[in-house]
């Protein structure tokens, strides 16, 4: 099949990945526009796997301000250099994830920072919940476990979906980035103020 610059220009405003790398995409899948996306996805995530060692120790701050003035956002998100911190790629993605934050309400940033005792308490709750409900005993830890995997997606920040795609979770997002500009990120940290809410 041949592949149009049209199907090239189409695929690229969907992923934000390079021409020539949508070319390919589009040549190994056949011209299937969705299998072409996959494949883009795949090689991002391994590209970003190679990097995951390197130490990102520049970047941006990133912050977000909603409508009302009622609700703001601060996000620390990490590069290796300067030179990438500065390209509209890690800009966009920087304030994706703080409107991520201000809209999607994450309370840590992966799943290693939720605290021991606070992972035990929600279990224990999942694990009542399902007992009460009548759920027979040898089915009780899958039930749990596919209760802590939703937690999980609801709390920590990369494994959200993200709001503009809710096919992509926000470290796909991330990893996507990565294997673009072929450097590592990490999200360093963030805050959200919300009006009249306690500090925590």
């Amino acid at each position: 099949m041949e592949i149009t610059s049209k199907m090239v220009k189409e695929l690229r405003e969907m992923t934000n990945a390079g021409m020539m790398d949508c070319k390919k995409a589009l040549a190994e899948s056949g011209g299937d526009v969705d299998d072409a996306v996959k494949i883009l996805r795949e090689k991002g995530l391994s590209a970003a796997a190679k990097r995951a060692h390197k130490e990102a120790r520049e970047g941006q701050i990133f912050s977000y301000i909603h409508s009302n003035n009622k609700l703001g956002v601060i996000v620390e998100l990490n590069c290796e250099t300067d030179f990438v911190a500065k390209t509209e790629d890690f800009q966009s993605l920087g304030r994706n994830i703080a409107m991520q934050v201000a809209a999607a309400a994450p309370i840590v940033v992966k799943r290693e920072d939720i605290p021991g005792d606070v992972l035990e308490r929600e279990k224990e709750i999942f694990r009542n919940q399902a007992l009460q409900s009548g759920k027979p005993e040898k089915i009780l830890d899958k039930i749990v476990e596919g209760k802590v995997e939703k937690f999980y997606s609801e709390i920590v920040l990369l494994e959200q979906p993200f709001i503009k795609d809710d096919k992509v979770t926000i470290e796909e997002l991330l990893k996507g980035t990565i294997g673009k500009l072929g450097e590592n990120m990490v999200v360093k940290r963030f805050a959200r103020f919300k009006l009249g809410e306690e500090a925590s």
